[in-house]
């Protein structure tokens, strides 16, 4: 009961977000579903998840295609809301708190779903097929620390690839990056760290001119330019400002300029790396950026960026060290929460072939084009809905883990005192006590009272709340 009242607090400030009280109601009642289902079948694990009477799965859809639903609002104020409550635990360096950013593609096999494309997976992994059909997808994340780790708790992501609805749309993905990092409206300065694909000066320039920074891999071609040195007699024409090219692997050669030290990476204990710090001018953005060149014994050579120059290279280590969270994050957004599990279909919609690339649709209509906004909307509802469940789970996790034992009902056979429970731990806490919360005669919950009128006591899901 307590565990839910809290879970509740925390979705009330949500509420601006809503044209309508109704609206907000639906949406609080996908976010238990999300946080209590057994099964990731859709939106029908929710309708089950929450016993509802078989008519209201119609209702469901139509709060993910409602437009009462401001998203961009919803997602500052999710974003507010994670900065406020978890502001102690939040991971600074130099007072900049730390965003991570990546990309995710989810497997779609439908052939009348907008933005399905053929996409090419690059991953170490071989269980993963190298090629898919399915929604290309950016998300981003701020890291909590919890214990003597720390997680990265999502705050956005939106599908930015698959359909060009004008040929004089000429945003890159690192421009749509860029705009859903100013769709969380961060008023704190923030450090972003990113993979090598993120290393450009669309991501750069308009972070430096927001006051924030960018840390990140570098490829082995890339290279730099020492500052041209001062000249003895002013010449015509503009001086010089690019000196000597240096080609960045040639750092390595010079093995007496590193210094050793002790992994700074997390869960790397007893682990020696050897590190280079040189700052140079990176053509790309014309300024002067920190590269630190790193010998590691078990992972190889590599090149970091910061556009920071005072962070120690140590530290520039230990933030891309904390990137590889977003993906943890990402497998419990899969495995758990299911937030890329939707199957919104468009009947109205021209099938797609196998060797679809992106959908150009100049040429049709303007209501196919109005039809297909809607049906990504419906997409972008749905993912951000399931990035505030995961969210809400980790919060429930690191701020009140004693109350999540207490209520978890179950057993597990290593409970370790200190360590935040995980998400899948909290959301089966949260399905123990959902029966109570819904019944309790002293709860005034708008969200127990709206619930509890639309269970089917045919089933014996209903009939498990209800009891």
């Amino acid at each position: 009961m307590t565990l839910w009242i809290t879970w509740w607090n925390l979705v009330c400030s949500l509420r601006p977000a809503f044209g309508r009280t109704r609206t907000f109601l639906w949406f609080s009642a996908a976010l238990a579903a999300f946080c209590v289902r057994e099964d990731l079948r859709g939106v029908t694990s929710f309708v089950r998840a929450l016993g509802l009477q078989h008519s209201f799965y119609d209702r469901i859809l139509d709060f993910f295609h409602s437009p009462a639903v401001d998203l961009s609002r919803l997602t500052s104020l999710w974003t507010c809301l994670v900065l406020r409550v978890l502001d102690p635990l939040l991971l600074t360096v130099n007072g900049r708190i730390v965003l991570l950013a990546d990309g995710i593609k989810a497997p779609k096999a439908g052939r009348k779903m907008p933005a399905v494309k053929k996409l090419h997976q690059e991953s170490q992994n071989n269980s993963k097929p190298e090629y898919i059909f399915g929604h290309s997808c950016q998300a981003l994340a701020v890291v909590v620390k919890a214990a003597e780790s720390f997680f990265a708790l999502p705050l956005a992501c939106r599908i930015h690839e698959g359909v060009v609805f004008t040929n004089r749309d000429k945003r890159t993905l690192m421009d749509k990056l860029i705009l859903l990092f100013k769709e969380l409206g961060v008023a704190r300065p923030c450090i972003l760290v990113g993979d090598a694909y993120y290393a450009t000066a669309k991501i750069i320039l308009p972070l430096l001119r927001g006051g924030n920074h960018l840390v990140t891999a570098l490829k082995s071609s890339a290279v730099a330019y020492e500052p041209a040195p001062s000249p003895d007699k002013r010449r015509r024409g503009r001086p010089r400002c690019y000196g000597s090219k240096i080609r960045l692997n040639t750092l390595f050669k010079d093995t007496e300029a590193f210094t050793k030290a002790p992994s700074p990476v997390y869960g790397e204990n007893g682990v020696d790396l050897a590190y280079r710090s040189i700052d140079l001018l990176w053509r790309p953005v014309g300024c002067l950026v920190r590269f630190v060149a790193v010998i590691h014994p078990h992972r190889g050579c590599r090149v970091f960026l910061s556009t920071d120059l005072s962070l120690h290279p140590l530290e520039i280590i230990s933030l891309y060290g904390a990137r590889f969270k977003i993906e943890v994050s990402f497998k419990q957004a899969v495995h758990t929460v299911g937030t890329y599990r939707y199957h919104f279909w468009m009947k109205a919609m021209s099938p797609i072939s196998r060797r679809s690339g992106n959908q150009h649709l100049h040429h049709k209509s303007d209501l196919y084009r109005q039809q297909v906004r809607r049906k990504i909307r419906a997409y972008h509802c749905h993912l951000q809905t399931g990035v505030i469940a995961q969210g809400l789970l980790q919060i429930l996790s690191v701020l009140h883990p004693r109350l999540v034992w207490s209520h978890f009902g179950s057993w597990i056979r290593t409970i370790r005192p200190g360590i935040p429970p995980s998400e899948q731990i909290v959301a089966m806490a949260l399905r123990h006590c959902l029966p109570e919360f819904l019944f309790d005669g002293s709860n005034t919950c708008d969200l127990a009272k709206f619930l509890s009128h639309r269970l089917d006591l045919d089933r014996a899901e209903g009939l498990r709340l209800a009891a």
